[in-house]
């Protein structure tokens, strides 16, 4: 028996008219032209973040000058101390209690009191320490040449 009337599943208007997954042939195509357009920028920058044709170029480095500033060893606290070379918390800690038990450093070699500091260390730091008295209350000054 026929069924004229009938239409088969395989007759769907869906296939005729050249869709997939909902999207027409020129839908398809505008996606794929913009994802190629976004691969292209995507790969510019890529190039651009590697440097690519790029030259090194020469920087010039400013020799460092030690000593543009100085602490008072009397009044400078731990937070201070440790922006010193080779001065940690723990050491500067210690300084900073030292001196309030056994008072006032009388000059820089008598950081020598402090445990953990000898005199190679001392050498070391004496172009950015100095002592001044209690009057002045200055905790640091800037070196003029």
């Amino acid at each position: 028996m026929e069924d004229s009337g009938r239409s088969r599943p395989d007759d769907e208007p869906g296939d005729s008219t050249g869709t997939v997954l909902g999207t027409t042939s020129a839908d398809r195509l505008v996606i794929a032209v913009l994802l190629m357009a976004g691969l292209a920028l995507l790969m510019a920058h890529w190039v651009q973040l590697n440097g690519f044709g790029t030259r090194p170029i020469s920087v010039d480095k400013v020799p460092l000058r030690p000593g543009e500033y100085q602490l008072d060893l009397n009044q400078a606290s731990w937070v201070e101390l440790t922006q010193l070379d080779g001065i940690g918390p723990t050491l500067a800690r210690r300084i900073v209690e030292n001196r309030e038990k056994q008072g006032e450093f009388a000059q820089v070699e008598d950081l020598v009191r402090v445990r953990g500091i000898g005199r190679r260390t001392i050498e070391r730091l004496r172009p950015w320490l100095f002592v001044e008295g209690r009057s002045s209350g200055k905790k640091q000054k800037l070196l003029t040449n």
